[in-house]
Formats: structure tokens, sequence, C-alpha cells
């Protein structure tokens, strides 16, 4: 089993999707819009430019996320992305990454669980915590 966050948007996938790509070091591995899916036809036309499904990958991470459908987007509230990293370099770069255009609400610092830890929510409106464990 394995849990996959999937994450949804008004219009912002592809550009969103994009972004998470470069600063997580992934690659985009699926992308489709609406207007390339067999329900092309019963989409409106101003959203048919929407991503259906997009998903990136790299060595342990998955990430799956869509447009819509168009007016039942979900707000996403309750639930955060925690993203797991192995140094403290790479938590503070992933955090600055994701902070840009976006807000955060605690700043990247140790705590008694994490050599670094904060919590953001980026320019897309998504929240995450960066994650780097002390040694068990």
């Amino acid at each position: 089993m394995q849990l996959v966050p999937y994450m949804m948007f008004n219009g912002q996938c592809r550009e969103a999707f994009a972004f998470y790509a470069s600063t997580l070091g992934a690659d985009v591995s699926y992308c489709l819009t609406y207007g390339e899916s067999p329900m092309c036809d019963e989409m409106p036309a101003d959203s048919r430019d929407w991503i259906m499904h997009s998903q990136i990958e790299a060595p342990g991470l998955l990430l799956m996320g869509a447009d819509g459908p168009p007016m039942e987007t979900p707000s996403g509230a309750g639930t955060v992305n925690n993203l797991m990293v192995d140094t403290e370099d790479e938590a503070e770069r992933v955090f600055a990454a994701l902070a840009q255009g976006g807000q955060v609400q605690q700043p990247m610092q140790e705590t008694f669980w994490a050599l670094r830890w904060g919590m953001l929510v980026d320019r897309y409106g998504k929240p995450w915590m960066v994650n780097c464990s002390r040694p068990q």
C-alpha cells in the first residue's frame, strides 16, 4: 500500500506541477488536459486546457494533481503535504523555494523531533511541512 497526495487546483495545476518538479528535482511523468480526454465535448470550452490528471515522480516521491473538475475544487483544508528530506541543507533549500510567493506559517527551525522543520502555504494555496528528522 502507498499513500499518494492528490492536489486539487483551480486552473493552476500545470504551473504548480512544473514548479514542484523543479523544486523537488522530479519529472512530470504524466499530464493530460480535459481537452485531450474522452470528456472533451462535455467540458466548457474555457476549461479544456485545464489539467485532468498530472503527476511528478522522483526516487521516493510521487505527487498527483488536477484542476477541478471546474467549480468542484475542494479547499484542501485539513491536509498538509509533509516532505521528508535527508539533510538540513536540502530542508533549507526546498523550504525557501516553496515559500517564494507564499506565506511562511512556521519558519524553518530546529525542534525536539527535527534538525530542521518549517511550515508554509505555497503560492498556490497548498500547505506544506518540510521536515529533516533527527537521527534515531
